[in-house]
């Protein structure tokens, strides 16, 4: 897809480290003019003076400063929403700030998002708007009550922006990932290494997922490739959410 998206606009959220960064990177190299919108300066800076895009050190959650960014950048082609937040814990045991925090970033992000580029986009008669849910947001986790409340909704707001929009010729996905080799789940391993091993013999393919593999799957969904392809949830997790997860009851070897 070399140049799939020569001289299209596109801001990615999150786009400082992990699956944002390689989108970011993933696009440039397509040819696309980038904004990354990040609150990790140091990081965002250093992506962007290695790319050629553009850094803005905005917090998706502060509603004024997202809407800005993308009143500011005049034409839109393409809004990547990836950035996240967590609070891990038991229900029992969370607060309200770890869960607000998390659906603000997570979910509320999103939705300013999209509402403040559908305009843009509606007025241009085009425009493709990609969603980082995640497999979390088709099950369930202990242990991660809001990001998977969170990541729900923004696969069944994907849908709803799909149903709006559609007439105005823009498309909206998302697009669900399992494990993902970036920083956040490097960092989790790094306090339970244990968990490591466990985590990969879960996965039909033994492996964890790469950024890039999923930037690929995100610039599928923005390309002019997948014309026809508006509401979908793509699952981008080496098999893992293929099973039921009943063991085995008939040898397969």
């Amino acid at each position: 897809m070399a140049d799939g998206f020569r001289d299209r606009v596109a801001i990615v959220t999150g786009g400082a480290s992990g699956i944002g960064e390689a989108t970011a990177r993933a696009l440039v190299a397509d040819g696309a003019r980038v904004v990354i919108v990040d609150v990790d300066r140091s990081r965002g800076a250093a992506v962007a003076a290695e790319t050629g895009a553009r850094f803005e050190p905005v917090d998706v959650s502060d509603e004024a400063e997202l809407a800005r960014v993308i009143r500011d950048v005049g034409r839109l082609d393409l809004l990547v929403s990836n950035a996240f937040a967590t609070a891990a814990g038991p229900i029992e045991q969370s607060g309200l700030e770890g869960w607000r925090r998390t659906l603000d970033v997570t979910l509320t992000a999103v939705f300013t998002g999209l509402r403040a580029a559908a305009p843009i986009m509606r007025a241009q008669g085009r425009g493709a708007i990609v969603n980082v849910a995640s497999i979390s947001g088709l099950r369930a986790d202990r242990g991660l009550a809001a990001y998977n409340a969170a990541k729900a909704g923004v696969v069944n707001l994907t849908r709803t922006a799909a149903l709006e929009l559609a007439a105005a010729g823009v498309r909206v996905n998302a697009v669900c990932p399992g494990l993902i080799d970036t920083p956040a789940v490097q960092r989790v391993f790094a306090r339970l290494p244990e968990r490591e091993a466990l985590c990969r013999r879960a996965i039909p393919m033994a492996r964890l997922g790469r950024p890039e593999e999923v930037a690929r799957a995100i610039l599928f969904l923005a390309s002019d490739d997948a014309a026809y392809i508006t509401g979908a949830t793509l699952v981008v997790d080496g098999g893992l959410t293929a099973g039921t997860g009943i063991p085995d009851l008939v040898p397969t070897t």
